[in-house]
């Protein structure tokens, strides 16, 4: 993993998390502005999926193990497709809280692979 990528990506997240919070907490239904800021967080993951098969492939290796970690990352970028598809179902405030929880996933599994790419 690399670290300003990973410092960026935890950033937006907090951020995204932040505003999907706030729009719960008004009672805002999902709406193209809250599945676009997931679409970043979603872009992140991507971002770090594809970082991470290319320094595998240039040899690189995890610290603890490789499997372990792309597994992560595999869940990872299942949670926000997820949390959007429920959005997209229930259109309730409580799904704008759905999305802000995705995003806050998002953060403790990022610094999972970080433990696990580290040792």
């Amino acid at each position: 993993m690399i670290g300003w990528l990973l410092g960026l990506q935890v950033f937006v997240d907090l951020t995204v998390a932040l505003i999907l919070v706030i729009l719960g907490t008004l009672k805002r239904k999902p709406s193209r502005f809250s599945l676009g800021t997931l679409a970043l967080v979603e872009l992140g993951l991507l971002a770090q999926a594809v970082t991470s098969v290319v320094l595998v492939a240039g040899g690189a290796k995890a610290k603890q193990d490789t499997v372990e970690f792309f597994a992560y990352v595999l869940v990872a970028l299942i949670i926000p497709v997820g949390s959007g598809f429920w959005a997209l179902v229930e259109r309730t405030r409580w799904s704008t809280l759905v999305l802000a929880a995705a995003s806050l996933t998002a953060v403790v599994m990022l610094f999972r692979m970080q433990q696990i790419w580290n040792g």
